[in-house]
């Protein structure tokens, strides 16, 4: 059997994020040695110093380099000492939109002795994979306020899909301030993701995704949405039932466990996830990642917690997660499954003195990578 070598780059980034990575990165590399591959890191500094020392975000040169990579493994970008957006959008998003990562991927899984907000009828567990739309709807960046009641409004947008070109101007009567955001949906973009869904679901032995919509109120778009969705699943041979988001938000807090594989267009997806992260047990556990047809990135969606950086107190076991993720991503999957596995046996039995601060014990950081890493063997 040859022996495999995969180039990660890694941005640590900031607050714990260099906490976390360090743990994490230290089992994928066991799990690597174990399955008869080996991972070589690619380190980058991007993040608060670096933006602060440079008033660079994310030179272009390394996202030349980056593109060579198998994979990218992302801590967290984001502190105090920088205003909020300009990291984020001169980092994440950037990555998301030149690697065209269309899918936002969001496990909910309840892990053991990991204590959940409800209670689930019958002892059952979570197991929902949420697959949200990555770069369309209203993230697609295109808005802007009036000036004396008038917009002129440039809708210039560039994807890997397709450009947008062209104008919208109107007025308030009355010259009443105020502002206009645009959703767009195209019929690749809905595809692709629809597809990606439906494969996810077929992986997983089900023949049926939910679509969260809102057809009700925005017909246009998510109209449009669903026909798009449905014919798409149809080909693949899986059904489709849709729920409007507000229905969904209800429904998941009183049985979370009917759900299995949810598609959402981008804005319900990032309200959804965010919201069986909470009923999974906190964001500790909730890993993420950004998948395309080139480079993907992994990352846990815990963001860099810059109040408690370096006291000890982050929780690695959602980086850790996100590393499976990654593991999985490369075609690895028996040292993905081991990871994950790790994760569980190590939550099973984890005295208060090793479970994660965040969950009621006194782990720190590295105390949980190290006892998940003794459960790889």
């Amino acid at each position: 059997m040859s022996f495999k070598r995969y180039s990660i780059a890694r941005i640590a980034g900031d607050g714990i994020g260099p906490e976390v990575i360090k743990e994490a990165s230290k089992i994928l590399e066991a799990a690597g040695s174990k399955s008869n591959f080996a991972i070589e890191w690619v380190d980058y500094p991007f993040g608060a110093d670096y933006y602060l020392r440079t008033g660079e975000t994310l030179p272009s040169s390394a996202i030349e380099e980056m593109a060579s990579c198998h994979a990218l493994f992302l801590g967290a970008v984001g502190d105090p000492r920088v205003k909020p957006g300009i990291l984020e959008r001169g980092i994440l998003l950037t990555l998301r939109f030149h690697f065209d990562q269309y899918v936002n991927l969001r496990p909910a899984k309840s892990y053991p002795k990991v204590p959940l907000p409800i209670e689930i009828k019958g002892g059952k567990t979570l197991d929902t994979l949420v697959v949200r739309e990555n770069t369309e709807d209203f993230y697609i960046g295109i808005g802007g306020k009036t000036e004396a009641g008038h917009i002129d409004l440039d809708l210039a947008a560039k994807r890997k899909l397709y450009s947008i070109h062209g104008k919208l101007t109107g007025d308030f009567k009355g010259k009443i301030e105020g502002a206009f955001q645009l959703g767009i949906a195209s019929e690749p973009g809905i595809r692709r993701v629809t597809a990606y869904a439906c494969e996810a679901a077929i992986s997983r032995g089900e023949d049926a995704i939910t679509l969260v919509s809102k057809s009700n109120a925005l017909p246009q778009i998510y109209g449009f949405w669903e026909d798009v969705a449905k014919d798409e699943a149809k080909q693949h041979g899986i059904g489709v039932s849709v729920i409007n988001v507000d229905a969904m938000c209800y429904h998941l807090v009183r049985r979370p466990d009917l759900y299995n594989v949810i598609l959402a267009p981008n804005m319900f997806g990032d309200i959804v996830s965010d919201l069986l992260a909470g009923l999974t047990g906190g964001l500790g556990v909730a890993a993420g990642a950004d998948i395309g047809d080139s480079l993907s990135m992994f990352e846990p969606i815990h963001g860099s917690a810059p109040d408690i950086a370096g006291t000890g107190k982050a929780n690695p076991i959602a980086a850790i997660l996100s590393g499976a993720l990654l593991l999985d991503h490369l075609g690895e999957k028996e040292a993905a499954a081991s990871v994950e596995k790790a994760v569980c046996v190590f939550l099973k039995g984890a005295d208060t003195k090793r479970m994660p601060i965040e969950f009621g014990g006194e782990g720190t950081a590295s105390l949980v990578g190290e006892s998940i890493l003794a459960q790889l063997g």
